[in-house]
């Protein structure tokens, strides 16, 4: 059977393939834009991920958080040149540090922190994100697993999924805001 299927359409890898092309020739393009135009580009993008995680951070500290620096690590993730990608971006963070951090937790309660309930934390965050159809998030459920599990924290891991949920929370939504704003005074 062709690749449009019965249907006439394309199949999944047949768009897979198609937007892959695509995402090669913007690449391309964006290579191709004079020296000038970069600059002000990177100085414009620079300045916008420096602002997030700076706006990210600062709260924490006046919190007493002592991880702050989760939320400014997540709003230099998000801050993105155009707010879909950003929307995007800040979704599977979310999605991510709630799944892994979840699946950590739970896994720490039941298993324990050793090496192979890390093991198992990680496959089934992974598993977790695709099967609820969010596989761009899974790299990020895996990473908060591995927080769960591995990093030393003085609190239970209750609390560190607390503290890394809201964290990250609060980096993606100060970086799509700073994002939303610059894209509403750049229209007008």
């Amino acid at each position: 059977m062709s690749e449009a299927g019965s249907t006439g359409r394309p199949g999944a890898d047949g768009v897979k393939a198609r937007i892959e092309r695509m995402r090669d020739r913007l690449l391309h393009l964006s290579k191709t834009l004079p020296l000038e135009q970069r600059l002000r580009d990177g100085l414009s993008q620079g300045t916008l991920s420096a602002l997030a995680a700076v706006v990210a951070y600062l709260p924490t500290q006046a919190l007493g958080l002592r991880e702050g620096f989760w939320g400014a690590i997540t709003a230099l993730a998000v801050a993105q040149a155009e707010l879909g990608a950003a929307r995007s971006t800040g979704r599977d963070q979310l999605a991510g540090a709630t799944i892994g951090g979840g699946i950590g937790v739970a896994t720490v309660l039941t298993i324990g922190a050793g090496l192979p309930g890390y093991v198992l934390a990680v496959v089934i965050s992974v598993l977790a994100c695709w099967c609820v159809n969010i596989a761009s998030a899974s790299r990020l459920a895996a990473i908060t697993a591995t927080i769960i599990l591995l990093v030393p924290h003085t609190g239970t891991p209750q609390h560190m999924l607390l503290s890394r949920v809201g964290e990250v929370g609060w980096g993606a939504l100060v970086a799509l805001g700073l994002v939303w704003l610059r894209e509403r005074v750049t229209r007008r």
